[in-house]
């Protein structure tokens, strides 16, 4: 979505603001996203084209730093399209930690989650943030992120769409008439439009009205959370400076 597109553009600029003059290039894991953009007549690389393009432009050492929540099977899959990659084109990758890698980012995540809950929201109304999920044991991370959250405010509540913290769950928990609802993905696309804000029967949204309150989504991706966007810049320095380790080696 267009604002999927701004919320990277944020990530973008800050990126480019601590790296002056080192170029920046994006890629997409998602394929129906990367149809889609190639039908908006806009180019999109995947992981694999990305490198092959730096290659080809006589790069040498590339930081790859995905946008991901946990260290699941998303994050492996990039992780083994980049080894592949380097060891083809012959570049030096280091490749950024998700979001949710160590307990440290787990409470600063949690920290950064309550600081950016809506100007409207009172302090007795509940907040649930609705993740991705996944059929992967890193799953447990929202589990942890959850808890970390309800210790600095019991009435926010993180679920997943897949494994760990259900809605189901969370339901029976929801005191307030008023509910907020927001995305705890990196962007605004189709998941946050259609199974959290959608006008279908299934999505949290209606589940939650069903339920007797009154829901209010935010569009909002956690890439453009401050607080967030600084974890995942952290990782990415991780990565540069175990690039730069491996340059000194040559």
């Amino acid at each position: 979505s267009a604002q999927g597109q701004n919320a990277l553009k944020g990530f973008d600029a800050l990126v480019r603001q601590h790296y002056p003059g080192i170029p920046v290039r994006w890629a997409y894991t998602s394929l129906l996203l990367r149809e889609r953009l190639a039908q908006a007549r806009q180019k999109s690389d995947s992981v694999r084209k990305a490198l092959q393009r730096l290659s080809f432009e006589r790069f040498t050492h590339v930081a790859v730093q995905p946008l991901q929540t946990i260290p699941g099977q998303e994050h492996g899959d990039v992780r083994a399209a980049v080894e592949e990659a380097a060891e083809h084109e012959h570049l030096l990758c280091r490749v950024g930690a998700p979001l949710l890698a160590s307990a440290d980012d787990v409470r600063a995540t949690a920290q950064a989650l309550v600081r950016h809950l809506p100007a409207d929201r009172a302090p007795d109304e509940d907040v649930v943030f609705m993740g991705h999920g996944a059929e992967h044991e890193a799953v447990a991370r929202y589990v942890d992120l959850a808890n970390a959250v309800h210790a600095l405010d019991s009435r926010v509540h993180v679920g997943a769409m897949n494994g760990a913290v259900t809605l189901e769950s969370i339901l029976p928990n929801l005191a307030s008439r008023r509910v907020w609802l927001m995305p705890l993905l990196s962007v605004v696309g189709r998941h946050a439009l259609e199974d959290m804000a959608g006008e279908n029967g299934h999505s949290w949204r209606s589940r939650i009205e069903a339920h007797g309150h009154q829901c209010l989504p935010v569009l909002m991706g956690t890439a453009e959370y401050a607080g967030v966007a600084e974890i995942w810049l952290r990782h990415l320095e991780d990565a540069v400076q175990s690039l730069a380790a491996g340059w000194e080696k040559r």
